[in-house]
């Protein structure tokens, strides 16, 4: 019989991280040859093994896979010995790794982005289906910019959540995000803007499509059918590339799905944001992760902001 707490137990643990700790087991067993339960020992060998060639963090994930594997399974857990620990902690120091930092999209190229869309959209050779999937994804590219979203954000936001007010901004219920996992989820607002206005191309995108409920960005085939499924994570790291290059935006394939982030948290930091203020927008608990979001001054932004461009505050 299926004990009743298992299914609270595997719903506390994330698909991916599932997937990212089974890899991890895979390849302690099967590509470096390691046996199950391991040792202290085997644990700091497979280390010392793969230190030259592999990131730190992807061995301390992979650490969490074994952990979660002993844990599971009532093993004494390896990964925790102060031998695995030293080792792990000389590993950092004779290998270090600078982390690779997705590219933020300035506010320039984010306009230059914006109108790009809507000169293809002018044309008369736009087809239906490519005017469905300009206008979605110019609400995806300044409403991920304005507030800061990550990929997996944006695909799970629905339609029913989200309530409207045309000249204050949008309210965007969001039921859980990968930093803050309560059951009661957050709420989060989008400004209404004088340019680059995400309320705008919200509602440009929800009258194209009449949308009525489901995810705010679904799929589009080559009909132009919209899919009952949203969007997947990477595809909008797919559209962001794509969309940048089209736009003639140099190094486009340096655009990840935290461009759209950095790219406003770098704006905030011109703006001269509190970076408590910036936490709380973003819904950053670590001054650090902050810190690593934010780039150096963008010069489109001061030149803007003497033409009047009416942007959000910290106080939105």
């Amino acid at each position: 019989m299926t004990n009743p707490t298992d299914r609270y137990i595997h719903a506390a643990t994330r698909e991916n991280t599932r997937k990212s700790y089974r890899a991890a087991i895979e390849h302690y067993e099967s590509v470096w040859g390691g046996y199950l339960p391991a040792t202290a020992d085997s644990v700091a060998q497979y280390l010392a093994h793969y230190a030259p060639t592999l990131a730190i963090n992807t061995l301390k994930l992979r650490l969490a896979g074994l952990a979660a594997w002993h844990n599971d399974q009532g093993f004494p857990d390896p990964t925790k010995s102060p031998h695995v620990k030293k080792v792990l902690k000389g590993i950092a120091e004779l290998h270090p790794h600078t982390e690779t930092q997705a590219k933020p999209l300035k506010l320039e190229d984010l306009n230059r982005v914006v109108s790009w869309f809507d000169e293809v959209l002018r044309s008369e050779l736009c087809t239906r289906p490519r005017r469905l999937t300009l206008v979605r994804n110019k609400a995806l590219f300044l409403i991920g910019f304005w507030r800061a979203f990550r990929s997996d954000e944006l695909t799970r936001i629905n339609i029913e959540n989200v309530s409207v007010a045309p000249e204050k901004g949008l309210e965007i219920f969001l039921p859980r995000s990968k930093t803050d996992r309560s059951a009661q989820g957050r709420v989060v607002r989008v400004p209404a803007l004088l340019q680059l206005c995400p309320v705008s191309a919200y509602l440009d995108w929800v009258s194209e499509a009449q949308l009525r409920e489901g995810p705010l960005f679904p799929g589009i085939n080559r009909w132009g059918h919209l899919s009952e499924k949203p969007l997947h994570p990477a595809s909008v790291i797919t559209i962001i590339k794509q969309s940048c290059t089209l736009a003639g935006i140099p190094d486009a394939d340096e655009y990840s799905s935290h461009s759209l982030r950095r790219g406003f948290a770098s704006w905030s930091n011109t703006q001269q944001w509190d970076i408590k203020a910036l936490m709380e927008y973003v819904g950053w608990k670590d001054v650090k992760t902050a810190l690593k979001y934010i780039e150096a001054d963008d010069p489109f932004l001061s030149q803007n902001n003497k033409r009047g461009l009416n942007l959000p505050d910290s106080n939105m």
